[in-house]
C-alpha cells in the first residue's frame, strides 16, 4: 500500500469512526447540532430576507450562483421573504427525515439567499460553517438510510471541512501578503479601522485589554498574530482525534481573540465550534448513566394525575 493510500485510509478511519454506538448521548448531541444548523440556517434567511426586501435593487457583485443566474428576481414582492419560508420548511422536512432531498434544497435556497444578500459588493464568512453543515446533513441523508451512518458521515464531514477551511485560509493570507502578515503593525492598522467605524456607528469607542496592549506596543499586535495564523495553519489536525478537541478549541480561542482586538464576533461559527469542540456525547452519556444509578429516593417521583 503507498503512502498517499495508507494516509487516506488512516484519514477515513478517524474521521468517520466515531459516533458509531447508538446511545442516548450520541442520538441527543446529533440531533441537537442538527437542530442549532437549522436554527441559524432559518435566522440567516430572514435575517437577509428582510435587508434584501429594504436594501438591494440590483446586483453589483455576483457571488456564487449569481455569476451564472440573475438573483435580481429575489429583490421585488417579497420572493427573498418567500425563499426564507420555503428555506425553513424543507429544513424541517429534512429533520424529521419525511424527504430525502429536503436539506440540499435548503441548501439551494440558503446559498440564493447569500448571494443576495452580499451582492452589494460586501462578503460575509460568518455563514460559512452553518452552510457547510447543512451540506453535509443533506449529503448524509440522501446517501445513507442508517441514522449511525448519517451521524458518522456528517461529523466527519463537518471536521474535515473546518480544518480544511482555516488552514486554507492561513495559506491564503501567506500566498496574498507573505510572511509578514503578522506584522504587528497590520493590526494597528486594522484597530484603527474599526475605530473609525464604532465611532460613526455610536459616537464612541472604548479599546478592550488587547486593543489598549496593541496601541501601545504593535509588537504585542505580531504576537497574536501569530498566534492566529499557528492556530489556522495546524487546524487540519483535527482531523485526527487525539488532536480534534484541543485544536478546534484553540480555534474558538482565535475567535476570541478576534472580536477582542477587533470588535468582529463570528457567533454563528464560534457557537457551533463549541458544540464540535467538546465530547458532548459522553458527557450526556455520563449524566445519564448517574442518573440511571442513582438511589430510588434521588430520582425525580413520576406526577400523580
Amino acid at each position: 500500500m503507498s503512502t498517499l493510500s495508507r494516509f487516506a485510509h488512516t484519514l477515513r478511519h478517524e474521521l468517520f469512526s466515531d459516533f458509531a454506538s447508538d446511545t442516548p448521548g450520541t442520538r441527543l448531541y446529533f440531533r441537537g447540532v442538527e437542530l442549532f444548523i437549522l436554527a441559524y440556517t432559518v435566522y440567516f434567511c430572514w435575517t437577509w430576507g428582510l435587508y434584501i426586501q429594504q436594501n438591494i435593487s440590483s446586483v453589483l457583485l455576483p457571488l456564487g450562483l449569481a455569476n451564472y443566474i440573475d438573483v435580481s428576481f429575489l429583490f421585488n414582492h417579497n420572493v427573498a421573504l418567500i425563499n426564507a419560508v420555503l428555506v425553513g420548511v424543507l429544513g424541517l422536512v429534512g429533520f424529521v427525515r419525511l424527504w430525502r432531498p429536503a436539506y440540499l434544497l435548503a441548501l439551494l435556497g440558503f446559498h440564493l439567499q447569500y448571494v443576495a444578500r452580499y451582492s452589494l459588493g460586501e462578503i460575509s464568512h460568518g455563514s460559512n460553517l452553518v452552510g457547510m453543515g447543512v451540506l453535509g446533513l443533506g449529503l448524509a441523508l440522501l446517501a445513507f438510510r442508517s441514522e449511525e451512518h448519517r451521524r458518522r458521515f456528517t461529523f466527519g464531514f463537518l471536521y474535515f471541512c473546518v480544518g480544511l477551511g482555516y488552514t486554507s485560509a492561513a495559506v491564503c493570507k501567506l500566498v496574498g501578503t507573505g510572511i509578514t502578515w503578522p506584522d504587528g503593525r497590520h493590526l494597528l492598522m486594522w484597530i484603527g479601522e474599526r475605530k473609525v467605524d464604532t465611532l460613526s456607528k455610536f459616537g464612541a469607542f472604548e479599546p478592550s485589554v488587547l486593543q489598549e496592549m496593541v496601541l501601545q506596543d504593535y509588537h504585542y499586535g505580531t504576537l497574536f498574530l501569530l498566534i492566529g495564523l499557528f492556530t489556522e495553519a495546524i487546524s487540519f489536525l483535527m482531523w485526527w482525534r487525539k488532536f480534534r478537541y484541543v485544536v478546534v478549541l484553540l480555534v474558538v480561542g482565535m475567535h476570541l481573540g478576534i472580536f477582542l482586538t477587533m470588535n468582529i464576533f463570528f457567533h454563528a461559527s464560534t457557537y457551533l465550534l463549541i458544540l464540535l469542540g467538546l465530547p458532548w456525547h459522553r458527557i450526556i452519556d455520563y449524566v445519564w448513566y448517574h442518573i440511571q444509578k442513582a438511589p430510588p429516593f434521588l430520582k425525580p417521583s413520576p406526577s400523580s394525575s
